[in-house]
């Protein structure tokens, strides 16, 4: 598929997505939404990608839903827009929410600007969280007078706890990198020089993981998170154990212990 409001790329086992909207922030309309769903489904379906990262372009990460385009994302009658989308919340906002929720590959967020709104929500998707020293983040929903969507409020009370989460909600606060570090909404802060360097780094390091663990524990992890039941999450652990046994990056695990040399995963 060619792009034209997201720029997708590939390199070491890692997809980057940037969303390419600089003179809207990126913001959200039906184009955009559209291409992110299809740029995370052909991330989920090549085995040769193995972590997704999603940063913006220059100027902003994502201010959320553009209020002023003719091509909304809720727009059922837009070319485009077909009976999976409809029936989804919010239609393409909730198509490419949930494509991010259920998306089993991990996914890191470089987030260089603002990200607000609908941008936040993608941050709050991404399972590792990184920003830029010039990263801002906002639930800016109540100070148009409405209630936040995307997901926010099942998301941000489970990364930043229940009174951070309604603080943000009820007051719509724009809060910088810092307090946003202090939150727990990103593990860490970096110069904005630095930081797809040091979103690559990570990637490439997982990326060179053995695949079926890292998805496995990514799951394990969520729907561990989801149940709350130790013994269930004990029972997961061994069939998933049982799984991991099957392929060939244990054998490679075990023979690069015995050779002692670093192990050469091949997500096999």
């Amino acid at each position: 598929m060619k792009y034209n409001k997201i720029i997708v790329t590939y390199e070491d086992g890692i997809s980057t997505i940037t969303l390419n909207r600089p003179e809207k922030l990126n913001a959200l309309d039906a184009n955009i939404l559209m291409e992110l769903a299809q740029a995370i489904d052909d991330a989920r379906e090549d085995d040769d990608s193995k972590v997704m990262i999603i940063t913006g372009a220059e100027g902003g990460f994502c201010s959320g839903a553009d209020l002023t385009s003719s091509d909304s994302g809720i727009n059922t009658k837009l070319p485009g827009v077909n009976r999976q989308h409809r029936i989804e919340p919010f239609i393409l906002f909730g198509t490419v929410m949930k494509r991010l929720r259920n998306f089993h590959k991990p996914i890191i967020a470089a987030v260089n600007g603002i990200a607000s709104g609908g941008g936040l929500a993608i941050v709050c998707l991404a399972d590792i969280r990184i920003g830029s020293a010039d990263a801002k983040f906002s639930a800016i929903f109540v100070r148009r007078g409405l209630v936040a969507d995307c997901g926010i409020t099942y998301l941000l009370p489970r990364i930043v706890g229940t009174q951070n989460a309604l603080r943000l909600l009820w007051t719509g606060d724009i809060i910088n990198a810092k307090e946003a570090e202090r939150v727990g909404l990103i593990c860490q802060t970096v110069p904005a020089e630095e930081l797809m360097g040091t979103a690559k780094a990570l990637a490439l390091q997982i990326a060179k993981g053995p695949s079926t663990s890292i998805e496995l524990m990514k799951r394990m992890v969520y729907e561990g998170l989801e149940a709350n039941n130790f013994s269930v999450s004990l029972a997961y652990e061994a069939w998933a154990q049982e799984m991991c046994y099957l392929t060939d990056d244990v054998k490679e695990g075990v023979t690069s212990f015995i050779e002692k040399r670093q192990p050469n995963f091949t997500g096999e």
